[in-house]
């Protein structure tokens, strides 16, 4: 399975902001909205997901950790406020699903900036942005293991310069927006695979297609047959492509051999995975195009999949989607 799970807001209104005041409103509504997004509540219904297919290892993108300092000031903010990843471990605990993360890469995006406080002051909040697989922990190792975890960052990123964020061109950029990829060589009944998941860059379609060539040359670059899990942030075939997505990085990877598990199993459906509104209360579904995958490549047979999080049966007890993607799942015979 495949899952983004949603940092929880939009950050667009804290990178556009002009003056530290806009800042400070910026970050206080885009915590506002982080809050109201509620991962808590929205995290029993991912663990339903998960619990209700027991895949055997979950790729999970923007398994982000909220932090704050009180008051706003020098250092680091250590206080705990959301650790998205250990909230779901916890939830998966409670159904007695055992999981637990093989491989995660802590990405460049670790962003603190001030809010203002309901009753006056300024409070740090930090951002840290992660991507983690995961993977049963209750089968015997003759069903099922795990090895070889990988972390890394891709060298292609994205640099913000903002005079606000301490950078005047032509100096340095005091901001790079990085991605990162997690894998691990899994083993089911003798059969191994390479197992990769990763989040790729939506905002540069140059960026973007040097991090899945990063991949290529790297993680995938392997005798193992290789599944690739994750939220690509390129459109199948263009459909329902909003700006930015019609980018060539799917093809590129079927060209490099991959299949599409979703395009095997289900010819003729759009799955459409992405997005949902910020919110997450928009009343209809606004999933509009395909941009999670599970693509595999080698000696590897796809049965079954189908999407989660999807449906209006989904939803959490006070409307909230799961998140503003759905997830993908696949079910996948290794021969």
């Amino acid at each position: 399975m495949t899952r983004n799970l949603y940092l929880g807001a939009d950050l667009a209104p804290v990178l556009a902001a002009g003056n530290p005041q806009a800042l400070v409103a910026a970050v206080t509504a885009v915590y506002a909205n982080v809050q109201a997004t509620n991962f808590p509540e929205r995290a029993e219904a991912l663990a339903d997901e998960i619990a209700d297919s027991d895949p055997h290892l979950v790729g999970l993108q923007e398994a982000v950790l909220w932090r704050s300092q009180t008051p706003a000031g020098p250092g680091s903010a250590t206080h705990v406020e959301y650790d998205f990843l250990q909230i779901l471990l916890d939830k998966l605990a409670s159904r007695g699903k055992h999981y637990a993360a093989v491989a995660t890469v802590t990405v460049g995006s670790d962003f603190e900036a001030p809010r203002s406080l309901p009753g006056g002051g300024l409070q740090d909040i930090r951002l840290t942005d992660r991507d983690v697989l995961l993977a049963r922990t209750d089968l015997p190792a003759s069903v099922f293991s795990v090895a070889n975890p990988q972390a890394a960052r891709f060298q292609a990123h994205v640099p913000i310069c903002r005079p606000l964020f301490g950078c005047v061109p032509p100096g340095n950029v005091p901001i790079r927006v990085e991605r990162g990829w997690v894998a691990a060589d899994a083993t089911v009944r003798g059969n191994t695979t390479r197992v990769v998941t990763t989040h790729l860059e939506p905002a540069s379609p140059t960026v973007q297609e040097a991090q899945a060539d990063e991949l290529l040359s790297g993680a995938l670059n392997t005798t193992l047959p290789t599944v690739l899990l994750g939220d690509l942030n390129s459109a199948a075939g263009g459909v329902g492509a909003t700006p930015g997505t019609a980018t060539q990085t799917y093809n590129h990877l079927l060209a490099a051999g991959f299949t599409d598990a979703w395009t095997a199993t289900r010819p003729g459906n759009p799955g459409f995975s992405c997005c949902q509104a910020a919110n997450l209360i928009n009343p209809t579904s606004s999933l509009a195009q395909r941009i999670d995958y599970v693509l595999f490549r080698g000696n590897v047979t796809a049965l079954a999949s189908n999407r989660v999080g999807d449906t209006q049966a989904d939803r959490t007890p006070s409307g909230l989607w799961p998140s503003d993607h759905a997830g993908v799942r696949s079910v996948l015979l290794l021969r």
